[in-house]
């Protein structure tokens, strides 16, 4: 299984990043895609949730945090998955990762992906 996250880069408070997440060894299409993030200064504990899809791409869901700010999407043809940010804030700053799970799920507690890529760093400052 292997999950290559992209995209990631500095952007000043309001601006937008596009997240791409590369796959690889796995049922793409029955798999649901989240993305999840980490703050900086807070490795070693789980992740934050932000976002998931489920496996046909119908069903979205978010985290209070990014709703209206953050569109996932995906497209099975090529494997991959996509994380539109809009309007950041300093607060979205971290590691941004790209996750695989069997169920379609939120997590409101610390997450804690099977499978996860290397992440991509955002940095919103001005």
């Amino acid at each position: 299984v292997q999950l290559l996250e992209s995209g990631g880069g500095w952007v000043q408070p309001g601006g937008s990043l596009r997240l791409s997440c590369a796959t690889s060894g796995f049922p793409f299409s029955y798999a649901t895609i989240n993305w999840a993030r980490q703050a900086p200064g807070k490795g070693g504990k789980g992740l934050e949730w932000v976002a998931g899809m489920n496996a046909g791409g119908v069903t979205a869901v978010y985290a209070d945090s990014v709703r209206g700010r953050f569109t996932i999407s995906r497209n099975n043809a090529k494997n991959e998955a996509y994380l539109d940010m809009n309007n950041l804030q300093p607060e979205d700053s971290g590691m941004y990762y790209c996750a695989k799970e069997s169920f379609f799920a939120t997590y409101s507690e610390d997450y804690y992906p099977d499978y996860r890529g290397q992440g991509t760093q955002v940095i919103v400052s001005s």
